[in-house]
């Protein structure tokens, strides 16, 4: 109806409490504002309800209008998915009085549990009800329209706002990239300082036979190879300047690359803690999981800016995560039984941690996928006895189900005693170091 919707609120004697949109009677045939008594819409068609028999339905019909245009509240798709469910192809009396019987029985077990209903998406997303006979409860229909417009609305919201926060999360990853892309860059121009260390050395040594004027290039003998060797100058300076030039370039470049190193490092640290992030998020399937991330990644420096910036977009508090007691982290990993143990696998970074370094005992194993952001898998043991080969083979493919590389063949995995793992001082939520480790290779299975 698009513009012509209206939403209107009554009481019990229907007297109108407020509506969307107020209409005056001035401008239409009925009034629709507050504290007026709700009137129908005027129409020309027939109410349904009121043909009592199969022959007073048939009677309007034979007027030689389709249905939906002579009977209110029949549309013309709700039509034609009910003779496609009847097998009616052709609309004689017969046919017609089939499809009046189904509508009735429609309508007469609407609030029954004679009848229960699936939902049909067509492929231009409409929906239709398909009764069928295998109910197991009674079937209303205001619970179940407002449970599946429920389940769709947070449906949307859940992919809106998980792909919100993908979206910020990828703009950090392709700016840290990008940031790698330039370090090793300036990586590659160090490669010849030790070049101009040379080049230097051999000027100093040989200033007694080089001419003391502006050269453009010098000819020397190389002392580490015997070899001659060229080597171009800036013909402004003297050939004693030009060796201290090629020092000044070698230290600066031995300090960049010292420097550019460490920062390498560390980007290359925030990338693997970033691409985690993203695994975490293309994993999850609840509104609440996302919120966690979205709380892990705003405690985050590198994202403080732009989770700061959608906070306030969003003019609402981001829900938080219900909290483990006296610990900043909601605890609730998913389990697995295997063989009568126990397999705890992590949800997040957050909760990874907590599993592995705060809620495991020392001789419990600890599963992860090398080489892969994944979830910590913790296998519960009651003494330090090794379970059997099967049981470490299915710990270890849940592990890889679990982890970026759940669509690979052959994912390495590899597996150690808890007391082996720990934490580096400063590193992010989920990153841990490990010993003592061996590595099996699977194929993810949940």
């Amino acid at each position: 109806m698009g513009k012509h919707c209206n939403i209107i609120l009554l009481d019990e004697q229907n007297i109108i409490i407020d509506s969307l949109r107020h209409i005056n009677s001035e401008n239409s045939t009925r009034a629709i504002v507050p504290h007026v008594k709700y009137t129908y819409p005027a129409t020309t068609k027939t109410n349904f309800l009121d043909c009592t028999s199969f022959e007073t339905f048939y009677e309007k019909l034979s007027l030689g209008k389709p249905i939906y245009e002579v009977f209110n509240g029949i549309s013309k798709s709700f039509l034609d998915a009910s003779l496609v469910n009847l097998g009616i192809t052709n609309l004689d009396k017969s046919n017609s009085e089939k499809l009046y019987n189904y509508l009735q029985k429609i309508i007469n077990n609407t609030d029954s549990n004679l009848l229960d209903f699936e939902i049909i998406e067509n492929k231009k997303k409409d929906y239709f009800l398909k009764p069928t006979t295998n109910a197991s409860s009674p079937f209303h229909l205001n619970f179940f329209l407002d449970d599946f417009y429920n389940i769709k609305e947070t449906s949307e919201y859940f992919k809106i706002y998980r792909d919100s926060i993908l979206k910020m999360i990828l703009e950090v990853l392709n700016k840290y990239k990008k940031r790698l892309y330039n370090m090793e860059e300036k990586l590659q121009t160090c490669k010849d300082m030790e070049k101009y260390q040379l080049y230097g050395e051999l000027i100093t040594a040989n200033l007694y036979q080089i001419p003391n004027e502006n050269l453009k290039e010098i000819t020397l003998d190389n002392y580490y190879t015997g070899e001659k060797i060229t080597i171009l100058l800036d013909d402004r300076y003297l050939p004693s300047i030009n060796a201290k030039k090629f020092f000044k370039k070698y230290h600066k470049l031995k300090n960049t690359l010292e420097v550019v190193s460490l920062q390498k490092a560390e980007t290359i640290n925030e990338l693997n803690y970033i691409e985690s992030i993203i695994y975490e998020l293309e994993a999850c399937s609840t509104l609440d999981e996302v919120s966690e991330i979205f709380e892990e990644i705003s405690e985050n420096v590198i994202f403080k800016e732009k989770t700061d910036n959608y906070k306030k977009k969003q003019k609402t508090k981001v829900k938080k995560s219900s909290l483990t007691k006296n610990k900043n982290v909601s605890f609730n990993p998913l389990k697995y039984t295997i063989d009568g143990y126990t397999l705890l696998v992590g949800r997040n970074n957050k909760e990874n941690d907590y599993l592995t370094l705060k809620y495991s005992k020392k001789i419990d194993l600890w599963f992860h996928t090398k080489d892969f952001p994944g979830s910590h898998a913790i296998l519960q043991l009651q003494n330090e006895n090794l379970p059997n080969n099967n049981v470490l083979l299915k710990c270890a493919e849940i592990a890889a189900f679990h982890s970026k590389a759940k669509n690979s063949s052959n994912v390495a995995v590899d597996f150690c005693e808890v007391k082996y793992v720990k934490k580096p001082n400063g590193a992010k939520p989920g990153m841990v170091i490990y010993t003592h480790n061996n590595t099996l290779y699977v194929t993810p299975k949940k």
